[in-house]
């Protein structure tokens, strides 16, 4: 038996089990989730770790992991398939028997007979737990989690790694549990602030005073085309918390002005929707070199469909006139991108749907495409509103790729009509 050392903190680590995160088939949004939940209630977390499907590495893992930290957390590996090995590997760990649990097997072949599946011999492994294991139960799917503390100082929590059951349990039981075993010390609180239009390094030097604050921190992000501040600070209990962050936001967002589009969850689309909304005012769009990637990002806001009314891709000159009724002659003699195309764009889908506001993009995205005049990552951004409209373009260079440039490109396109709305 192993006897680990007692650490000074309750520090928690984050063990993610499953060979398809470590292939990237899934991305592991359950250890960022963990993390937030962690911090949110003041449960130092040092470390995150991902083993793959296999029993003697997850006993290694789980053995250092009880000799660094006070709590563990797991998710994945607790379904009934022969890879699913957490919960035998952590009894093995510790030289713990397995026991089958009455209630559990019980649950399981209610919610089998309820989906119209009876349960198979395998799914019955799930109902196996270390002697002495505290059930954690899944509200919604079959395989149950555990809380065990199978030596002094150190406790396991145990997680399937679907996220939204992970969830569900970590809300009804898992949170509840660590406030009442005195794990949770405090609150730390963080807000999130986006920009769009400023570089990292500069939103960095315009902030450098802040960054070096121990409480609350102020840390920079770069995203693809925005930037983010993350303020975080530690109380004793939220609403202490939010106090220390008050001043702070409002001293970042005074020092940054316009280009400080939101916080948290937003995103240039849902402000954009949003001020219009508060208007009574419509949006359209007409793409090409985004392919549709502008509309997407709008219809990808809940509630959308009240203010965002369509667009167009008109990607082939043909269906530029057609559908947009582009001038044959504005693509002959200044081609499809250009200033003049791109206004016209954004007034023939104006036109088309009645919208108060429209968006147009065209562009030389590539990889290929370019020539001297007009070279690849050359995007022309039009906005058409109540009192006319207004064309430029933008170089986003080609270095970053495809992908990129379409990114920037929609990113731009939003935040040029929430200026406007401002």
């Amino acid at each position: 038996m192993i006897q680990p050392s007692r650490p000074e903190t309750a520090a928690a680590e984050i063990l993610c089990v499953g060979t398809e995160l470590l292939l990237g088939n899934i991305v592991n949004s359950n250890a960022r989730w963990l993390a937030e939940q962690l911090a949110s209630l003041g449960i130092p977390h040092h470390r995150q770790e991902v083993v793959g499907d296999h029993r003697a590495r997850l006993i290694c893992a789980v053995q250092s992991a009880s000799r660094r930290c006070r709590l563990l957390i797991t998710t994945g590996g607790l379904g009934p398939t022969p890879d699913d090995l957490t919960t035998e590997a952590i009894a093995a760990a510790f030289e713990a028997p397995l026991e089958e649990r009455a209630e559990v097997w019980a649950d399981i072949q209610t919610k089998m007979t309820r989906r119209g599946r009876p349960p198979s011999p395998e799914v019955r492994r799930q109902a196996l737990l270390p002697v002495g294991a505290t059930l954690l139960p899944n509200p919604t799917g079959t395989a149950p989690g555990m809380i065990w503390t199978p030596v002094p100082g150190f406790t396991v929590l145990t997680f399937p790694g679907v996220p939204s059951e992970m969830k569900a349990m970590w809300s009804a039981t898992a949170a509840p549990w660590l406030q009442q075993a005195g794990l949770a010390q405090g609150v730390f609180a963080s807000r999130i602030l986006r920009f769009w239009g400023v570089a990292e390094s500069t939103l960095a030097l315009r902030v450098e005073d802040l960054l070096a604050g121990a409480n609350p921190t102020v840390a920079p992000y770069a995203g693809a085309g925005d930037v983010s501040l993350r303020l975080t600070a530690a109380a004793a209990d939220q609403q202490a918390a939010e106090a220390l962050l008050d001043p702070l936001e409002a001293e970042v967002r005074a020092r940054l002005g316009q280009s400080c589009f939101g916080g948290d969850d937003d995103s240039l689309a849902s402000v954009v929707l949003a001020k219009l909304r508060l208007r009574g005012q419509s949006l359209a769009v007409a793409e090409s070199c985004t392919g549709g990637g502008l509309g997407a990002a709008l219809a990808a806001v809940p509630g959308a469909s009240d203010v965002f009314l369509g667009g167009v891709i008109a990607y082939a000159n043909a269906v530029k006139q057609q559908l947009l009724a582009v001038p044959a002659e504005l693509l002959r003699e200044h081609g499809a991108v250009s200033d003049p195309v791109a206004r016209a764009m954004a007034e023939g889908v104006q036109r088309l749907t009645g919208s108060t506001w429209a968006l147009a993009v065209s562009g030389i995205a590539g990889p290929g495409g370019g020539s001297p005049d007009k070279p690849v990552g050359l995007v022309h951004l039009a906005l058409a509103g109540p009192h006319g409209s207004s064309s430029e373009g933008v170089q986003f260079g080609a270095s970053r790729g495809r992908s990129w440039i379409q990114t920037l490109s929609i990113g731009e396109a939003l935040n040029r009509l929430r200026l406007a709305l401002d």
